[in-house]
């Protein structure tokens, strides 16, 4: 055997290994179930959205959270200070509202004392609500009519004192496409959801596209003043209710609810820069390995296409049966990656052919961690929603 056939093999094994291993990350054991009406008394809900400059998403994100089959709920929305027409949206919104459900809070002037901008606004509207459960939604998420009944009841058979759901994505532009589902697995990779349901386990993370709390818990723990500075509020916030020692759930509610979070390239990469820069900040370890494992993605996807025909050139050199192999061995796993990509890209409702866009979604995702790392290690700040963060 040669050197050659020998690296060949192992890189076969360890290749497979990997692709499995990376791809079976986001398996979920707990699935939000339609509920069309509610068989059992429910404890009165405060649905609360921020919303600063959503004049895209606000009047289809409210209609839908008042058109819920729950018996008891209000929706609270912070205009956090827009000058877009969101406001004027709201309004319109409040006109329709036929069971005065709706209130809208205008937002007040962010404080000095290290206040981020969405953490702000979700504690001035918990401070209005009413409910026993407080819901939290972002402005860019749709509910189905049965999400609020069916979550509830999720956590209440879970006994989750916080529990939180995957939404659905619409995926609209070449770009969305190409970058979203490789972020998410990378996303999955990092916060497996078994790990974060495991309360032995330290991994937690929540989705603010919908987060659903106790009450009781919230205030005990502080509600969003004890995460008053993170731009990444749901992440944070899920972390401080698990180690208070409170029961997390994350579960899949893609039958739910869908988001729609960016449209171009411009916004994910803003977007997707700054979640990455607050997950590294902090962790030196975090950083070399995010580098390490994007840079890693980018020369498999770049390189694996070159290993048959370097199979095959050995072939024509006589290589024999041991080139044969190699080839084999290439296009068993490129078949088996562009295979679970192909996958990937149908349980996003995308055209299957993007599993083949995987270089160039493995390129940018690799060039937004390299700059969140460089942000992290030259102590740049970040900008988000018009406001400047020097963290």
């Amino acid at each position: 055997m040669t050197p050659f056939f020998i690296l060949s093999t192992f890189t076969f094994f360890i290749g497979i290994y990997l692709v499995y291993w990376i791809h079976s990350r986001h398996r979920m054991d707990i699935i939000v179930q339609s509920l069309q009406s509610p068989d059992s008394p429910t404890p009165f809900l405060s649905v609360i959205v921020p919303a600063r400059n959503e004049e895209r998403n606000i009047g289809r994100c409210v209609e839908a959270l008042l058109n819920q089959n729950y018996p008891g709920y209000e929706v609270l929305v912070l205009d956090d200070r827009s000058n877009d027409s969101t406001a004027q949206i709201l309004q319109r919104c409040l006109i329709k509202d036929d069971k005065n459900r709706l209130h809208i809070i205008p937002g007040v002037e962010l404080p000095r004392g290290g206040w981020a901008g969405k953490p702000h606004a979700l504690y001035q509207a918990a401070r209005q609500a009413q409910g026993g459960w407080l819901c939290f939604v972002d402005a860019d998420t749709f509910v189905m009519p049965e999400a609020l009944a069916s979550t509830m009841r999720t956590a209440l058979e879970q006994r989750a004192d916080l529990l939180t759901i995957l939404t659905d994505q619409e995926l609209g532009t070449f770009w969305e496409k190409v970058i979203l589902p490789v972020v998410f697995t990378a996303l999955a990779v990092g916060f497996p959801p078994r790990k974060v349901n495991d309360p032995k386990s330290d991994d937690a993370i929540a989705n603010g596209q919908f987060i659903l709390i106790r009450r009781e818990v919230y205030e005990k723990i502080g509600g969003h003043a004890a995460v008053k500075g993170s731009i990444v509020e749901d992440k944070d916030l899920a972390r401080v209710v698990k180690g208070a020692g409170y029961h997390l759930i994350i579960a899949d509610g893609r039958a739910m609810a869908t988001t729609r979070m960016y449209t171009s390239l411009r916004e994910m990469w803003e977007g997707w820069t700054k979640n990455m820069y607050l997950g590294l900040r902090g962790s030196p370890g975090m950083v070399v390995l995010g580098v390490f494992g994007a840079t890693l993605a980018l020369f498999a996807a770049l390189v694996m296409p070159l290993w048959p025909l370097a199979g095959l050139t050995w072939l024509l050199l006589g290589g024999g049966l041991p080139a044969w192999l190699t080839i084999a061995e290439s296009l068993i796993l490129w078949g088996y990656l562009l295979l679970v990509r192909v996958l990937a890209a149908r349980a996003f409702h995308i055209p299957g052919w993007y599993g083949l866009t995987l270089p160039l979604g493995a390129a940018i995702f690799a060039a937004m961690m390299i700059v969140s790392a460089y942000k992290v290690l030259s102590g740049q700040g970040v900008s988000w929603k018009g406001r400047r963060y020097d963290i």
